[in-house]
């Protein structure tokens, strides 16, 4: 009797970005946490430039964790070879230099994902000397920023990442004064639950305002930690993740 043919699969090796290392600068605090899960894909990533901008993203990759993380693998390797290249100069004007990059790492997403892929994200450039952020909201949750002033919502500029090939986003500015925040969630945190309610972006805006913070790191941690009180620790569904910049105020 002959035995039926049986093909052996061969997994894929889990394709990962390489570990994001927080930066230092003067004046600014900066810090992000994060929470894995099964579905999506949070991505973030910093660097700083040689003429000492810092240049960040915020990226939600919709799909399979697997696939999520391949195509975040390929946005790292642009990000990191092309934000230098674009900032490099002094005299950089970045709200140009930001929609370019938006416009390269939207084309990367296509391509990893050989096809459309949904992936709110958000794009930023601040400059510690001037106190300037540029930023593109390309359909992600709004960045809050808090300064004497209030909270500021720092709304979406554009729809998501990965959908049009041709699609550009205008950058938006905003002054981050001495003293100030700037706090950066992912949908996932916005959308954890607790039985039928949703956390919300108001329960966020009321844990950024409910105290004030001496570093970044200690406003990431606040906002988790009010995530998991209103799950009660509850193991997230999606990635949840928290970035934060805080300028010092004698900066």
């Amino acid at each position: 009797m002959r035995l039926p043919f049986l093909q052996a699969t061969v997994e894929r090796p889990l394709v990962q970005p390489a570990p994001t290392l927080v930066p230092t600068l003067p004046g600014v605090g900066i810090a992000a946490r994060y929470h894995g899960a099964r579905m999506g894909g949070d991505f973030y990533d910093f660097l700083v430039t040689p003429c000492g901008r810092l240049v960040f993203l915020l990226l939600d990759i919709a799909g399979k964790r697997g696939k999520a993380l391949e195509i975040a693998t390929s946005v790292q390797e642009l990000f990191r070879k092309q934000a230098p290249e674009l900032f490099q100069g002094e005299n950089t004007n970045q709200s140009d230099a930001l929609t370019g990059l938006g416009i390269l790492i939207n084309r990367a997403i296509l391509k990893a994902a050989e096809g459309v892929r949904h992936a709110p994200a958000f794009l930023g450039s601040f400059d510690p000397k001037l106190g300037m952020m540029s930023y593109v909201n390309a359909g992600h949750t709004p960045a809050l920023l808090k300064d004497a002033e209030g909270v500021t919502l720092l709304q979406a500029n554009g729809i998501p990442l990965g959908l049009f090939s041709h699609a550009t986003h205008d950058a938006g500015v905003a002054v981050v004064h001495p003293g100030a925040a700037v706090l950066l969630v992912s949908k996932g945190l916005v959308e954890s639950r607790s039985g039928s309610k949703e956390f919300g972006l108001e329960r966020v805006i009321e844990a950024l305002q409910a105290r004030e913070f001496h570093d970044a790191q200690e406003i990431c941690g606040a906002i988790l930690e009010a995530v998991a009180t209103f799950t009660r620790n509850r193991a997230p569904e999606n990635d949840i993740t928290a970035l934060a910049l805080l300028r010092a105020p004698g900066a």
